[in-house]
């Protein structure tokens, strides 16, 4: 047995989703006729109480839509150190869209309104212009951490004081709301944009979302197209990711809990020497110098477990669908063998 806890990505379609992906009506999606594909948009949409969805195969692109509809060559982008869209999308802020960045050292990858308001550079012709500012929540390096919705509003209000966009990577945006019991239509009438990700929590095979108004999403269906992102007959994928918002959102109480059990076991270790708080179903730990996460990795992988080692103090382990009570059982038997 094979317990993966590299990514909750890994996860496989469930049999009613795998049933729904085989029942799906189809349609050439460029030429927006997959039926399956616009309820999926509609629905994405209606859920957050704003007009329009693109269904893209990654929240990379999606992310990367946002950042190349909402600025120009020469703008910049306001994030978090940690940022996905810094961190893991390719240098793809500068290539896609000839931005640059400013980067904020935040608490577990979530920034502040102090700390946007003195990047916002001064109106000067040797200064990139301050355009868009993009948070992360959950945030993954930041151990699945969740924004303040205070912080989120103070956030919101710099930004229209200063002319500026608000885009959320949402990769992982439903563990957010359902730790914190948010109603997502609030997210929808405060950011220009959301990219939500239906592959990860959700356990969707493939598929992310950006959402926002019809102006928006109709120039991003351009861009997506300029980016490769056309597919054709995506109903099948769209079906998924229905059946993932209608039966998988829910359940991340689960995950959440399982990974709490294992940071709590990880945290009486004497390897250990922090774990990061456990808000949702991601376990950042740093270790002690005579545990190099590379020989922890091999360690558990000889024993079945799969983790990952971010950084050469850290692993991370992040609990999904595919991992049941028996699974945290046995993982919490190696954990305390070692």
């Amino acid at each position: 047995m094979i317990i993966d806890y590299r990514s909750d990505t890994v996860t496989r379609p469930t049999a009613g989703m795998r049933d729904a992906m085989f029942r799906a009506p189809l349609g050439d999606d460029v030429f927006g006729e997959d039926p399956t594909v616009n309820e999926l948009e509609e629905k994405a949409a209606a859920l957050f109480g704003l007009e329009a969805a693109l269904f893209c195969p990654s929240g990379t692109m999606t992310n990367q839509i946002a950042i190349r509809c909402h600025t120009q060559p020469g703008d910049e982008v306001i994030c978090d150190v940690n940022s996905h869209i810094y961190q893991y999308e390719g240098g793809g802020i500068a290539s896609n869209s000839g931005a640059s960045v400013a980067i904020l050292e935040g608490d577990r990858g979530r920034i502040t309104a102090e700390q946007v308001s003195a990047a916002i550079q001064p109106d000067d012709v040797h200064r990139p212009i301050s355009r868009l500012v993009s948070l992360e929540n959950t945030c993954n390096r930041g151990g699945g951490s969740c924004y303040d919705w205070s912080q989120i509003q103070r956030i919101k209000q710099t930004c229209l004081e200063k002319g500026l966009s608000l885009h959320l990577d949402g990769a992982r945006l439903f563990n957010a709301l359902v730790f914190n019991k948010e109603d997502p239509k609030n997210y929808g009438k405060t950011f220009d944009s959301i990219s939500i990700c239906l592959s990860k929590g959700l356990g969707a095979p493939v598929g992310s979302l950006l959402i926002g108004n019809k102006h928006f999403i109709k120039k991003s269906r351009r861009i997506r197209k300029v980016f490769g992102g056309g597919m054709r007959q995506a109903g099948m994928l769209a079906a998924a990711g229905l059946y993932a918002l209608e039966h998988h959102v829910d359940r991340l109480e689960e995950d959440h809990r399982h990974a709490s059990i294992i940071a709590h076991c990880l945290s009486l270790k004497s390897f250990v020497k922090e774990v990061l708080p456990v808000e949702t179903n991601i376990i950042v730990a740093e270790l002690t110098p005579d545990m190099p996460p590379t020989t922890l990795v091999e360690k558990w992988k000889k024993n079945g477990i799969l983790i990952f080692a971010i950084s050469p103090t850290r692993i991370r382990m992040v609990t999904h669908l595919d991992i049941s009570p028996s699974m945290v059982d046995h993982t919490l038997q190696i954990i305390e063998n070692i």
